[in-house]
């Protein structure tokens, strides 16, 4: 597919201070692209240029090959859903969707199709006289997009638009987000700082950190094989510990902790580490003795956190005061866990991350 997207060399500072930092990324036509990141890492910065409320201190934006400079908001063929959703509480479901439709001046009977034909791609057929104010929080949210998406824009823009939902109905919005994009197959670009969101979602992701990408990769590799220790510490729950490295022949060096954990790991280069990363579902507990690969050490079960079928705990790892946090399988050899319980564990060697900052 051709990039329907490229931002080349894009930055933006205001008075001193750089917020983008010369960012170049390509978005293809179809996808659903996420940049995820921290508060004031610049997303919502990055998403303004792309919509031309700001324009870029240097560097350009280009929607499927055309120069977007000094072109304005309402002139791009791009539309933007705000976290506030920003719906007209005095107008019904079919009036909100119809809004930039008639200000285009779209004829009566044009704008009676697109609108029906909107509200069935949306789930919404049958609620067009409905008040917006009468609507749950996820029908509110597709009356949103609907109105975005009636206008037939190259790139869909989303700021942030679950944030102000509860957790249930921000869990289920991910996966009808999901699938109306694959449905209508329009370029979402998704604003978030919650990386469930991204995950679930995206087939593309840019990990956003003080104004540039970390990485931009699929969900699986992001998560699988993060490329700096801000990712592997952002995306997904993780264990991290300070760590120094010594090389003890070959490419095998000696991990040690701060508070004297020690284990071994095979690298492509004995170089020095600064930081030590686990994920909590890479912790093999009860390891067979035939496994290769792998650093074995024993823990102390410390807390159990239920969570169903996601339940942890918290455990000291052998005669250190190193916390772990570790997913306990759900089967029926470890349905009688309890505080207190020393269990022999292990780690294989690919599943500690290591970086040098």
């Amino acid at each position: 597919m051709d990039n329907i997207l490229e931002v080349s060399h894009i930055s933006k500072s205001f008075k001193d201070h750089t917020i983008i930092k010369d960012l170049n990324f390509t978005v293809k036509e179809g996808d659903f692209f996420s940049i995820l990141g921290p508060s004031g890492c610049g997303k919502t910065t990055l998403l303004r240029m792309i919509a031309g409320f700001l324009e870029p201190t240097s560097g350009k934006v280009f929607i499927r090959g055309e120069d977007m400079a000094g072109i304005p908001p309402n002139k791009r063929p791009v539309n933007i859903v705000f976290q506030s959703l920003a719906l007209f509480p005095m107008m019904n479901v079919k009036e909100n969707i119809a809004f930039g439709l008639r200000r285009r001046k779209f004829k009566k009977q044009e704008i009676n199709d697109k609108v029906s034909s909107m509200l069935e791609r949306v789930g919404l057929a049958g609620y067009e006289k409905k008040s917006v104010t009468q609507l749950s929080g996820g029908q509110r949210q597709r009356v949103a997009i609907a109105r975005s998406l009636v206008l037939e824009p190259s790139i869909l823009l989303l700021d942030e638009p679950l944030g102000a939902l509860d957790r249930k109905l921000r869990e289920h919005m991910k996966i009808e987000l999901k699938l109306l994009q694959a449905e209508i197959g329009t370029t979402f670009i998704y604003i978030t700082h919650d990386q469930s969101e991204a995950l679930v979602m995206s087939n593309q992701v840019a990990v956003m950190n003080n104004g540039n990408f970390d990485q931009l990769d699929i969900p699986k590799n992001l998560y699988k094989f993060p490329s700096t220790s801000f990712v592997a510490g952002f995306v997904g729950e993780t264990n991290k510990f300070s760590i120094t490295t010594e090389a003890i022949g070959g490419n095998e060096i000696i991990i040690k902790t701060k508070n004297g954990w020690r284990l071994n790991k095979q690298c492509n280069n004995a170089e020095s580490y600064k930081y030590l990363f686990i994920r909590p579902e890479s912790v093999i507990l009860k390891p067979e003795k035939r496994l290769q690969d792998i650093s074995r050490f024993t823990i102390r079960v410390k807390t159990i956190l239920f969570d169903g079928s996601d339940t942890k705990i918290s455990a000291l790892v052998e005669d250190t005061e190193e916390i772990m946090l570790i997913s306990l399988p759900q089967n029926a050899q470890f349905e009688d866990v309890v505080v207190g319980d020393e269990i022999e564990a292990a780690v294989h060697h690919d599943d500690l991350k290591c970086y040098k900052e």
